[in-house]
């Protein structure tokens, strides 16, 4: 079910309703039904991989705490949680290896052994990647380390642990959410406030307006560009126009299903974390990552990068622990050699910046750059942006074939003329279109700057009297409906990090 799609709009209203009707002990009881049926919408088969994983990790958990209370001597305790820790992984990461990097794992043994002419047998399977198994497994997961790590105690309850794993608005897409803020909700009573409703409506509009009226537009661009169909007509500069476009498409949609889920989870009374905090004003690609996909940032420092020893070890070490966390992110995005050089790629920018760090204060002071100066700011900002934008040929491209396609394109008809008349835009979507997109990421560059600044609309909107919050809540609404990508041609496009 897509938040997207004219069945959520009729299921969300329906779980709110009821929700506040049924006694406060039973509605965590409601919010588990509805959320497997939420999961359930998109292949029933899969929801057994969903209550697996909960039922792994909430017995691991189980006997962790088990474990940790009873009097046997410290070195025997140890171990038999490690033990612990190692079943809850090994069962979950062989789950999503087996439907994520199976294929891929022999792909390219088989290529390796091709090399040295061994015939191998490929075996076959037709499996559809689960929606969101990245999402639960990391999120389980962290359960398991936080009770190995007695940060919290073991939930007893099974039903309130599996809403904590299946929370339908953020489910298949994040953000990754700790026991120790989700789980702990889990066991509050919720009331309804109508500040905390209405915050949530706004923040489900924008989400919309993210997703609809920008990355879904861009998407039209883009996917005509990077098709490779078209190759031969659309390249050089519109296959650079439609890189830096990718980067927005990217982030509106990605931060746009967030966006929804924070606010639809508002409104049931629960508070999600904020997985993006204005990324694209970030001035170095080490502040990037910390204002980017937040939830999986963290929930990497925490559960790998810190524990591999993170700077605390030597810069050698420091080093070799950021290329680890980076390339496992690159596959945890997807089971292709393009995302493990882009995670590559953002391993060598951090390690670059921090070996060429007092060079370049050197170089600034010399030249007598002010480095808290405004121009300066926006210098740092723009090249942070084009190095991730850099970066994301590999992570659009299809394969590392479609990578040397669209760099070959580039490098072969680079006509930069085009940037100063219409047609990079009447000949991919349309002058109106092209308009309306240019007029929404303006829209969205104001807001995520206020928001970089520490100025939060909505408060200020909240503030105001109850004919201009209603005119803005009717504006908001008519926009999407008029100028968001939907309509009788449209089909519910899915997010992209679904595919994650």
């Amino acid at each position: 079910m897509l938040f997207n799609s004219l069945q959520f709009l009729i299921f969300f209203p329906i779980v709110i309703a009821i929700y506040y009707v049924v006694p406060p002990k039973w509605r965590y009881v409601w919010l588990f039904l509805t959320s497997y049926y939420f999961y359930m919408c998109w292949n029933v088969r899969y929801v057994l991989l969903l209550l697996f994983s909960t039922v792994v990790t909430y017995l691991s958990g189980y006997l962790l705490q088990r474990i940790t209370d009873t009097d046997m001597d410290e070195r025997r305790k140890t171990r038999r949680r490690k033990w612990c820790v190692a079943g809850s992984f090994f069962l979950n990461l062989g789950v999503l290896f087996f439907f994520k990097y199976f294929d891929f794992a022999v792909e390219n043994i088989n290529y390796v052994l091709g090399r040295l002419h061994i015939t191998v047998l490929t075996p076959s399977f037709d499996l559809l990647l689960p929606v969101g198994i990245s999402f639960y497994t990391f999120q389980a997961l962290s359960y398991t380390m936080d009770v190995y790590r007695k940060e919290v105690r073991a939930e007893r309850n099974f039903i309130r642990y599996a809403l904590f794993v299946s929370f339908f608005p953020q489910l298949v897409a994040g953000p990754i959410e700790r026991s120790k803020n989700l789980l702990r909700q889990v066991d509050e009573e919720h009331r309804f406030e109508e500040a905390r409703f209405v915050d949530g409506v706004y923040l489900m509009i924008w989400g919309y307006f993210l997703k609809l009226v920008v990355a879904d537009r861009i998407a039209l661009y883009v996917d005509r560009v990077y098709g490779g169909q078209e190759i031969d007509t659309f390249n050089g500069w519109y296959i650079v126009v439609a890189t830096l476009l990718f980067a927005f498409q990217l982030y509106c949609d990605f931060a746009g299903y967030s966006t929804i889920a924070v606010g639809a989870a508002k409104m049931l009374g629960f508070d999600l974390m904020d997985n993006f905090q204005s990324p694209y004003f970030s001035r170095s690609i080490g502040e990037f990552w910390r204002r980017w996909h937040i939830s999986l940032s963290s929930w990497f420092r925490d559960y790998l990068y810190i524990p591999l020893g993170g700077n605390r070890k030597g810069r050698a070490r420091k080093y070799f622990n950021l290329l680890v966390v980076f390339l496992v992110s690159g596959l945890w995005h997807g089971a292709e050699w393009t995302f493990v050089i882009w995670g590559l790629i953002h391993a060598v920018y951090q390690i670059v910046g921090d070996l060429t760090k007092n060079i370049r204060r050197r170089a600034e002071s010399a030249l007598g750059i002010r480095t808290d100066s405004g121009v300066w700011g926006a210098v740092q900002t723009v090249f942070t942006f084009l190095l991730w934008d850099l970066s994301l040929l590999f992570f659009r491209a299809d394969n590392m074939a479609h990578v040397r396609q669209l760099a070959g394109a580039v490098a072969g008809n680079s006509n930069p003329w085009i940037l100063f008349n219409t047609g990079v835009s009447d000949g991919v979507i349309g002058r109106k279109s092209f308009t309306v997109l240019m007029v929404s990421l303006l829209l969205l560059l104001i807001v995520d700057y206020c928001k970089y600044k520490g100025i939060c609309i909505r408060r200020i909107i909240q503030k105001q009297d109850f004919w201009f919050r209603a005119l803005v809540l009717a504006v908001s609404v008519c926009v999407i409906v008029t100028i968001g990508v939907w309509g009788p041609k449209y089909t519910d496009t899915n997010f992209i990090y679904f595919q994650f």
